[in-house]
């Protein structure tokens, strides 16, 4: 009778694994559980498709005043404009390396310690990611309708009218006028969050008994991210210039393209792939991920990308992006303020 023998793969299915570590970050993600990012279909369709961009066709609203019926003219015919998003297809990877002599001395299994631990890696990467984007798309010209700024850049000008207030939040909300309702969620640095939690603008929910409490200012959701743009003033003094981003829900479509086609020559599949060096006595294993996380109504125009995927640097230069849709309809406001 053979011998059974317990190896990596009885403990890391690869086609499994990859579905696990989606969710995992996920479950982990801020920008998820907010609504701030939603995963569709639509967009796994998306990003499981060739080439390096998806192309988002979509109409504008319809224009024109109405026209009044008369029996001595007929009616002048409109036409419906149609316009084009375009959202980057990503291609990343990690890998982690155990060695099994470590493993041995230290009494604990580091392939499990990476399990627990992937969907909080990944969670951060899409987390810095957005961030990045969010810098280049706020960088762009064409965004400067959901952009307020209100920042002093010496410290002999700072004042309640250059800060994060409940009052100058109401004029971030407004730069979506009719449509601000629409906003959520808001995204910012430690820093803004504990100057506003000193004016007693910050509210705690209890969602649920044994959940943690949630942040809420004016009625939206807190995200703290020290991502969050903060800059030192080009004025007198060097005060602190900080972002703070607000969001609708769904202002990042996100896809993820399975991988799960068997590797060549190796072990376990395109997204998940497992080797061995006998001679160092190590396993390692290797996560690639395709997937989509795009802001919608800003197109991703590639102008600088050097390589074949854009880098988080790159995702920060205002030349790689164009809005497309209506203002109010990007769902996504920065204001540049002080604390």
């Amino acid at each position: 009778m053979a011998s059974s023998i317990t190896s990596i793969s009885d403990v890391i299915v690869p086609s499994v694994f990859e579905k696990y570590v989606i969710q995992a970050s996920a479950e982990k993600s801020e920008f998820v559980q907010s609504g701030i990012v939603q995963q569709t279909n639509e967009f796994d369709e998306l990003a499981a498709g060739a080439g390096v961009a998806a192309n988002l066709p979509f109409w504008n609203d319809l224009s024109g005043d109405r026209q009044p019926l008369s029996d001595s003219a007929v009616l002048e015919t409109q036409k419906v404009n149609a316009g084009s998003d375009i959202a980057r297809i990503h291609n990343d990877g990690q890998a982690w390396s155990v060695n099994q002599l470590a493993s041995l001395l230290s009494g604990e299994d580091p392939m499990n310690a990476i399990r627990n631990l992937i969907g909080g890696y990944w969670a951060r990467q899409n987390q810095y990611m957005l961030i990045s984007s969010l810098k280049g798309v706020f960088s762009a010209a064409t965004m400067a309708g959901n952009l307020l700024t209100i920042a002093a850049e010496a410290t002999a000008n700072v004042a309640a009218a250059t800060r994060l207030t409940g009052t100058t939040f109401i004029d971030a909300c407004a730069k979506l006028g009719d449509r601000a309702d629409q906003l959520t969620a808001v995204a910012m640095h430690s820093d803004t969050e504990a100057a506003l939690r000193k004016l007693d603008l910050i509210d705690f929910i209890q969602p649920s008994a044994g959940a943690p409490q949630i942040r809420v200012f004016q009625g939206r959701r807190v995200i703290i991210d020290d991502g969050c743009p903060r800059r030192a003033g080009s004025g007198a003094g060097n005060p602190y210039v900080y972002t703070t981003y607000l969001f609708g829900q769904g202002a990042f479509a996100s896809g993820f393209a399975p991988l799960n086609k068997p590797v060549e020559g190796g072990f376990g599949t395109e997204g998940v792939e497992l080797a061995r060096t006998a001679l160092g006595h190590n396993t390692m294993l290797i996560n690639r991920r395709r997937f989509i996380l795009h802001p919608r109504g800003v197109k991703f125009t590639s102008a600088t990308v050097a390589g074949g995927n854009p880098t988080n640097a790159e995702l920060e230069t205002a030349t790689n992006w164009v809005r497309v849709y209506d203002a109010k309809n990007v769902r996504i406001v920065a204001v540049v303020h002080n604390n």
